[in-house]
């Protein structure tokens, strides 16, 4: 599989570059939701977040702790939104692992992470009870 990504990092397409690695890349995304909309991904193809070598999530993570000031101070930012999407049913359009750094302003218009998911399930103590001991028992 290659993806506009890896098209990216092979130099096929161009892109507007802001940072490299040897395992990370990050560029302008070419549909930004604000100035200095970011994309950090690894140069490998990786479809979900679930599928990264533990040693280049931290060189992603490392990146992308990086990139964060960098962005929101060269667009003069107030704050910023940083998220993956993983799996097509969370909004994933492009099925190689990246991050989102979205320069967030006052008064953008964006809201918080909890409006993504529409209405809230209603889950009582017994369930969310069932839910914790079920993802720790996976962890």
């Amino acid at each position: 599989m290659s993806t506009i990504f890896s098209q990216i990092v092979d130099g096929e397409i161009p892109a507007r570059v802001v940072y490299e690695d040897e395992t990370t890349i990050a560029f302008l995304d070419a549909n930004p939701l604000a100035p200095g909309h970011t994309l950090v991904i690894p140069k490998d193809e990786y479809e979900r977040l679930n599928d990264v070598p533990e040693d280049v999530a931290s060189d992603l993570y490392a990146t992308i702790h990086r990139l964060i000031p960098a962005v929101e101070d060269a667009v003069d930012a107030d704050a910023s939104t940083v998220a993956f999407n993983n799996g097509s049913e969370a909004g994933q359009e492009v099925p190689h692992v990246h991050c989102h750094i979205i320069p967030r302003f006052e008064g953008d218009g964006g809201g918080p992470i909890h409006g993504v998911a529409g209405e809230p399930p209603s889950l009582d103590d017994d369930e969310l009870d069932e839910i914790e001991a079920d993802i720790s028992s996976r962890a």
